[in-house]
């Protein structure tokens, strides 16, 4: 699992690649917890252009980050999801709480 992240404003975007399951999803809160703490962001954007894999563990992962940015009152999305991704998103009702954007750009322009 490799994460990086880019700042834009005030929305942390965190750009995965690999396999979100259950091995990784510990790194990954971890990271992502520590950078957007230490960027004092707002919003969290995920770019899931280089997910291969997702399982119930990363909708975990989501639902845990989007709780923590929504008490700092932010909002979370991803971008570049794929239809793989998308399926198991839309099992678990997690477009109730974030959206979908079909581009870093649209994303950005949405939560500015």
């Amino acid at each position: 699992m490799r994460i990086d992240f880019i700042m834009v404003n005030r929305t942390l975007v965190v750009i995965l690649e690999g396999e979100l399951d259950h091995h990784t999803c510990v790194e990954i809160r971890q990271t992502v917890d520590r950078e957007y703490q230490k960027k004092r962001a707002k919003n969290l954007l995920f770019d899931f252009a280089s997910i291969n894999f997702m399982d119930s563990s990363g909708i975990g992962m989501l639902m845990g980050r989007y709780r923590s940015v929504a008490i700092c009152g932010g909002e979370v999305g991803l971008f570049n999801v794929s239809p793989e991704a998308e399926r198991i998103l839309a099992m678990s009702g997690i477009h109730k709480l974030m959206r979908t954007y079909t581009s870093k750009e649209e994303a950005i322009q949405a939560l500015a």
